[in-house]
């Protein structure tokens, strides 16, 4: 049975940093394509950041492009999202996803690429 459970979220001011993290059991997460995504209730989930086991290659949205970085600990089988430089429009509900192969290409942003996912963690950014 496959299991994401992330942790890190929290409250912070604008400007500053959070690290969130998806530990996972029954997936290797350095053996699939695996991705951040975020929601709240009133727009649809947005792809985040994304990252193939293949190379290692990493993605991300145009919005948090050179703010955010997603990195993985095979040792520790647990998935990363480093933030900083948070603004309030990060505030939102944050899932890990995981699929089934391991390269993610321009699908790495898509809801349907991922098979399993984490519960998600509250991130909130206060100006």
């Amino acid at each position: 049975q496959v299991q994401l459970v992330e942790s890190g979220g929290g409250q912070v001011q604008a400007g500053g940093s959070l690290r969130l993290s998806c530990a996972a059991s029954g997936y290797t997460v350095s053996s699939g394509c695996m991705g951040w995504f975020r929601q709240t209730p009133e727009k649809a989930r947005e792809g985040v950041a994304g990252i193939s086991a293949v190379g290692a290659t990493t993605y991300y949205a145009n919005s948090v492009k050179g703010r955010f970085t997603i990195s993985r600990d095979a040792a520790k089988n647990t998935l990363y999202l480093q933030m900083d430089s948070l603004k309030p429009e990060d505030t939102d509900l944050y899932y890990c996803a995981a699929a089934l192969f391991p390269w993610c290409g321009a699908r790495w942003s898509s809801d349907d690429t991922y098979k399993y996912w984490g519960q998600g963690t509250q991130v909130t950014v206060s100006s």
